[in-house]
């Protein structure tokens, strides 16, 4: 940076309080992610009163028509996260969130008023594009706005974030199957949505744009600004030093973008990311968010019970994550993620056993439901908790939105396939659906036993610098 850009900075562009600004960035910007969790929960909730004639306020979905409609937002996700991506790296992680937010509101209005199937999938695509977006986007943007000490548990506050939105849809289905009844109840559900994009945009208008995409854009007197913001006056110097470098650096290569994928070193950060992103969606943890009370209906509860008895995945999930967090700042990455993987395993097996084995009753029912639980304890508290953190740090700065939303396109296609798939193999094959889960997971493990780095303790920079002398051929 010159003396010109440093004489720039006035003394007033300090932060009193570098440290509560920071929180306060963070929960406006997981917004984002609370949009996430609702719009991709409340189906679960939606589905059963969509489900039903159009004589009795439903849309008369089929199996397979259920699966359609669930899985048209993932495959909105699966194009807005390489699209957000890209717009990140070239217009601001800031702008970028701001247009999410106008996305979410159009699509969550317009899902709740579609009068057929046919627009209900367009707007759960157009709703899924910033799904997307956000996925890719969010994570970088804290990761970026954090203390290397804090980055683990802040960007895991998007994580919570997700699975707090929903609970919040799993709850409101609950309340608003109660109160407004079957017909048109769906539609209340997927309305609500509306209210956190509303304030995710004023919100965001507030938030600073991350330092170091700007200091990557040439423009170090903002960047040194929005740094002051969120740190405590003796840590700036050092960051932003080390920042410095590493832009210096970058700028004697070439743009960033698709042909960065013929550096070696590049091309195998990447394949790791997307192999990471896809696994974690095929541990089957969205057969369990989306169609638990579908799950729950075909092991003989009713709608209602269904619905509530699902309340408890969120507050486990809400519970999981939170403990993860705490967890994150003791233990490396690694050995939480193998050990999560374990976990989803062991789960699965007894979710298969319970469905295959068991006769149809309330005890089955409700062993179901445990096994749901013991999954969703291992799979938010440690897989899913590294597996956003880890993606949010080890891509380069200079290519970290277009790496991210290739890595997240592969999380969103496999979400695709599994939810598209999960109706039909349910009704054909039963409890071996679960089996080969399973069987996957035992796949993954073996992966993440041989690829997976540890990275905690590390600055973004010295995580790139790692993966260049590792990864180098």
């Amino acid at each position: 940076m010159t003396s010109t850009d440093q004489q720039a900075v006035p003394p007033d562009a300090r932060t009193r309080h570098p440290d509560r600004f920071l929180k306060i960035a963070t929960v406006i910007s997981t917004l984002g992610g609370l949009l996430f969790g609702y719009d991709t929960g409340v189906i679960s909730g939606a589905l059963p009163f969509m489900s039903l004639p159009a004589e009795r306020g439903g849309l008369g979905l089929t199996p397979l028509a259920e699966g359609i409609v669930a899985s048209s937002l993932v495959l909105g996700a699966a194009l807005g996260a390489p699209l957000g991506g890209r717009l990140a790296d070239r217009f601001g992680r800031k702008r970028v969130i701001l247009g999410l937010a106008g996305v979410f509101f159009a699509g969550a209005l317009g899902t709740a008023l579609a009068p057929g199937v046919a627009l209900m999938v367009l707007f759960r695509v157009v709703l899924g594009i910033a799904v997307g977006g956000a996925s890719a986007t969010v994570p970088v943007f804290i990761a970026e706005l954090a203390p290397t000490e804090r980055r683990g548990r802040l960007v895991s506050q998007n994580e919570l974030m997700i699975v707090t939105g929903q609970l919040l849809a799993y709850t409101s289905n609950t309340v608003l199957a109660g109160t407004v009844g079957e017909s048109g109840s769906w539609r209340w559900m997927l309305v609500v949505a509306t209210v956190p994009a509303v304030l995710l945009w004023f919100g965001m208008l507030f938030v600073p744009e991350s330092p170091r995409w700007l200091a990557e854009h040439g423009r170090f007197g903002e960047a040194l600004r929005s740094l002051r913001r969120v740190r405590a006056a003796e840590a700036v110097d050092a960051e932003f030093a080390e920042i410095e470098r590493l832009v210096a650096a970058d700028a004697r290569e070439p743009r960033a973008g698709r042909r960065d994928l013929a550096t070696p070193w590049v091309r195998r950060i990447v394949v790791f990311g997307v192999g990471l992103a896809v696994l974690t969606q095929l541990t089957g943890v969205n057969s369990i968010m989306y169609y638990a009370p579908t799950i729950l209906l075909d092991t003989g509860l009713g709608t209602q019970a269904a619905l509530t008895a699902t309340i408890a995945n969120g507050v486990v999930a809400v519970v999981a994550v939170s403990a993860g967090m705490w967890l994150l700042g003791r233990f490396g990455r690694r050995p939480m993620l193998l050990t999560g993987q374990i976990g989803v395993t062991v789960s699965l097996v007894l979710i298969a056993g319970c469905l295959l084995v068991l006769p149809d009753s309330a005890a089955r029912s409700y062993l179901v439901l445990a096994s749901m639980l013991i999954f969703l304890l291992f799979m938010q508290g440690c897989v899913a908790t590294v597996f956003w953190l880890m993606l949010s740090e080890i891509f380069p700065l200079r290519l970290r939105g277009f790496a991210m939303g290739v890595a997240v396109i592969g999380t969103w296609l496999a979400n695709f396939l599994v939810t598209l798939l999960f109706p039909p193999l349910i009704a054909a094959i039963g409890g071996v659906t679960f089996l080969i889960f399973a069987a996957i997971n035992v796949g993954a493990f073996v992966f993440y036993v041989r690829r997976v780095p540890e990275t905690r303790g590390r600055s973004m920079e010295a995580i790139e610098a790692h993966f260049r002398a590792q990864l180098a051929p």
